[in-house]
């Protein structure tokens, strides 16, 4: 059952690119042997060599999966400006400093904003980069954090199988906001109360199939999860089954095991969803990526046609951009996780995620994971402002997909209504009630 779709919880100027970006459809993209990409080029599946140079070795090596006869990929602009809302900007600058990083990739200090200046991680020299580019991710824009529907599918091998799941997640952020409204007296950024020990809440119920129907999680992250590996309450999760009539509870342990059936776990969600203290990390560099992050395709349940490849786990039929992007490897601290390693690709301005490639203990590569977009100014109406947030400008996520490539097996999930606006009451207000409710553990078994 999908416990965990949406973790959402998200600066740099663009420089020397901003003669690029005022090119418009003139803005082009080379690399060293002169392959050239330029904005409104059409990539079909006879020219997708001319991809290489812009993609993860990783993946190009397992291209059957997501380039195929048929395929319509379109080059987007070269590093559109997707630069967050200006109430985040303002608390990144005024706390710009106050955040450092604690023991075993631990963080200390955290008030509000992106956690550490992008430009002064240095990948080199730094050997803290990694975790300062991972609690950047985890502290990146995403509005109150996300609000959608979902569609989950699963493929083997080229076929759709009969089992799904589908309904609705919300994300609500419970501290460290930006709204200036929630820096008053002495809530220091927080929604409820001065000592809230949570950051966020997340929770999901399932609509389809039927006999899946009422499945309901809850999950809380906790302030402490910032603190050192083991030391802390980190996450809690329950599950209400209603075959079962009870709830139970989930430990950190199960976080990593699939998710029934599926080729996703909890802690692959976004790529990456787990206790960031709990591994160790090293930045891999720089580099610049093509990749699928403002989509122009309204699939499920819209076009529900769409074509996603003959295994059902590709985005080549849409609008790819050049992105600076960031490289990072985990490996866990705790030697039962399935991973040995995973690398992650993220966007260097939004920090977020692309792609990640997660490596069995044998080191083998296992499973490819990549998401897709959707820019909230491009389309106002899913996304609109609220108190204290008078541009959302937000990345949000429209699909992810992953691919298992030891078996040809995967999964799809499509969102759609993703947007990371909060709880408004009838004076536009966030209605902190609607949220308490929401977020009560007792909601999961009331009226079953």
């Amino acid at each position: 059952m999908p416990l965990r779709f949406c973790r959402l919880l998200q600066i740099q100027c663009l420089g020397l690119f901003a003669v690029v970006l005022g090119m418009s459809a003139q803005a082009v993209a080379s690399d060293a042997s002169g392959v050239l990409l330029k904005e409104g080029d059409l990539i079909t599946f006879d020219k997708a060599d001319s991809l290489r140079p812009f993609l993860p070795e990783e993946l190009w090596s397992n291209r059957q999966f997501f380039f195929y006869d048929g395929m319509k990929l379109e080059v987007g602009p070269s590093f559109r400006d997707y630069s967050p809302a200006a109430p985040y900007l303002a608390k990144s600058k005024e706390f710009q400093g106050t955040a450092k990083i604690g023991p075993g990739a631990s963080m200390e200090n955290y008030q509000a904003g992106q956690a550490f200046s992008m430009d002064q991680i240095d990948c080199k020299s730094d050997p803290d980069a990694g975790a300062k580019v991972m609690w950047n991710y985890a502290t990146h824009w995403a509005g109150d954090g996300g609000n959608l529907s979902f569609h989950y599918s699963y493929w083997d091998r080229g076929e759709r199988l009969p089992l799904f799941y589908q309904g609705q997640a919300k994300v609500v952020l419970l501290a460290h906001r930006v709204e200036s409204q929630f820096w008053e007296g002495d809530k220091n950024g927080n929604l409820f109360r001065k000592n809230e020990k949570r950051s966020s809440a997340m929770g999901a119920e399932v609509e389809m199939p039927p006999e899946y129907r009422g499945v309901m999680l809850l999950s809380f992250r906790y302030k402490d999860a910032a603190g050192p590996a083991f030391e802390s309450t980190g996450i809690d999760t329950w599950v209400y089954v209603p075959t079962l009539r009870r709830v139970r509870r989930i430990s950190g342990a199960q976080r990593t095991d699939a998710i029934a059936g599926t080729d996703f776990s909890m802690e692959d969600a976004n790529s990456f969803d787990g206790v960031i203290p709990e591994f160790d990390w090293e930045c891999l560099g720089e580099m610049d990526l093509l990749a699928p992050v403002n989509s122009t395709v309204k699939a499920y349940p819209f076009t529900k046609e769409h074509n996603f490849g003959p295994f059902g786990l590709s985005f080549a039929d849409d609008r790819w951009e050049l992105r600076h992007a960031i490289k990072v490897r985990f490996i866990p601290k705790d030697e039962t996780h399935p991973y040995s390693t995973k690398i992650i690709y993220l966007d260097k301005q939004t920090l977020k995620t692309l792609y990640s490639f997660a490596y069995d203990r044998k080191g083998d590569l296992w499973k490819i994971i990549m998401h897709n977009g959707r820019w909230s100014e491009d389309d106002s109406e899913y996304f609109p402002k609220w108190p204290g947030i008078d541009e959302p400008r937000a990345l949000t996520s429209v699909g992810d997909v992953i691919v298992n490539v030891q078996t040809g097996s995967g999964n799809r999930i499509e969102f759609w209504d993703n947007n990371g606006t909060p709880y408004l009451n009838r004076k536009g207000e966030i209605n902190r009630g609607k949220v308490r409710s929401y977020i009560d553990v007792g909601r999961l078994t009331k009226g079953h």
